[in-house]
This record gives structure tokens, sequence and C-alpha cells, in this order.
């Protein structure tokens, strides 16, 4: 990623306040899930601007000022990739993942579909923030599950592989949401990838307007015309009925200002 060595401990002060920590981080697993849960609490996924046709780059000054000085959000590339450069500033040691997430007709993406972090602390650890709902605190790699709001969540390896997968459990069955190796990859390994999502008629980020962020009970959501407030399992939708109405959720409730 261009202009890593800009990241100053300014950068990662504003970081942390942006997302309402304050204070020096360590290099633990305490520090590590606090800052995964108030990231997802703190700055939404969202699409806006691909939906609005303006391109979104893998770059460190690109990403820091739309989601820390702009206080905006974005998707995995830019959620995970920034927070991989801020750990690294704090001191963690993280490799970049390629995912491939689980589709509709039962077959998984390409590589580079989606990027996950691996954080090395005593364990090796799964961090996500770039895959809307979902798991707020690390995950290991050895199969133990975590619960929290959003649902329970575990990580188990393929046979005979070296492919793992991230499983969510819906209705009593285990589901995998992506698979992924551990082979470090480089931001530039996702740049067509980045581009495809942007782009691609086929691309879930061009067909629809997307923008979620966890709450402490729940999640609040934009899906097309469509306002969503998650409460624990209780699930209301209601429509949004003008661009408006839309640009006022946004602000009102992602702090996005739609000028």
């Amino acid at each position: 990623m261009q202009n890593e060595m800009n990241v100053s401990q300014s950068n990662v002060q504003r970081y942390l306040e942006r997302i309402g920590i304050s204070g020096e981080m360590r290099v633990d697993y305490n520090s590590l899930r606090l800052i995964q849960e108030r990231h997802m609490l703190s700055v939404p996924f969202e699409n806006l601007n691909i939906v609005n046709g303006l391109p979104i780059e893998l770059d460190w000054d690109f990403l820091y000022d739309k989601i820390v000085a702009k206080r905006r959000g974005g998707y995995c590339y830019e959620l995970n990739g920034l927070l991989a450069l801020i750990l690294k500033s704090v001191g963690y040691h993280v490799s970049l993942i390629s995912g491939q997430v689980f589709r509709n007709d039962g077959t998984f993406g390409p590589d580079f579909d989606h990027m996950v972090l691996l954080v090395h602390l005593d364990n090796g650890y799964i961090v996500d923030v770039g895959f809307g709902d979902s798991v707020r605190s690390p995950l290991l790699l050895s199969g133990e599950v975590v619960v929290d709001i959003s649902g329970s969540y575990r990580i188990i390896p393929e046979l005979n592989s070296d492919v793992l997968f991230f499983q969510k459990r819906f209705r009593g069955e285990w589901v995998s949401e992506f698979r992924f190796t551990l082979k470090p990859r480089q931001i530039e390994d996702f740049s067509d990838m980045n581009v495809y999502q942007q782009t691609s008629p086929e691309s879930h980020f061009t067909q629809n307007l997307i923008v979620s962020k966890a709450t402490p009970d729940g999640r609040i959501s934009i899906s097309g015309d469509s306002f969503i407030e998650t409460i624990g399992s209780d699930k209301n939708r209601r429509p949004i009925l003008s661009n408006d109405e839309r640009n006022d959720l946004l602000k009102r409730y992602f702090g996005i200002a739609v000028v």
C-alpha cells in the first residue's frame, strides 16, 4: 500500500477517537478485541461511493481521509485495509488474507473476493470489520466458538487441506460464509477485484445501496429503499419513501452527510 510510512501517532490517535477509544492501546488480545468491537459500532459498512460512481482507491491517504477525516465508512478492502495499517502502527503483526465468499448458488467466489486480517499474538486470530453483520471479536483458528449479539461463529479447517472456513450458526446448523488460506497477501493483490466490485454489473455492490452498522443490541441498516432496525433477533423493516428521508437517515444514524 502506498504511503504506509505516513501513519503517524497522530493518525492513530485520530482513528482511535473516531471509534470512541481514548488513551494508548496495548498489543494484546483485550486491546485488539476492543478495537474491533468499537470499529464495528462506529464505522459503517457502506457502498455509497460505488452507487454514486466515485472510485475507491486502496491507498493510505484515500482510506484515512475517507474513513477518519470525513467520518465515512466503506467495504472490506477499505475497512480492513485501513485497520491493518493502524494495527501495524500500534505494534501488531498483521497479514492480509484473501477470502472467497459463499454464493447463493452453493459455490465460492474467486480469490480476493474478500479481505480479512490475520493478527499474530499468542495465537493466530482472524479479525474482520468488513463483512457487515458479523462477529465483533477476534476468532481463533482452533475452532473455538465465539457468541455475541449477532450470533455464534467459529473457524474450522477442511480435511487434508490448507483451507479454512469462517462459519456462522443458522437455525441450528453451521454455515460457511467464506473460505480462506493463511497465505499472506499484499494490498496490490486485491486491486483487480476492488475494480471489479466497483464496476461490474454482476457485483453485489453495484446493484443496491448498502449501509449498515452494529449497535450494542443489534444493527441498523439501509438496504435499497428499506430501513432495517434489528434488536436481538427481532427485525423491523420499513420503506424509505424519498431521497430526503434517506439522506436524513444517513445523517441521523450513520453520521454521513450527503451533499
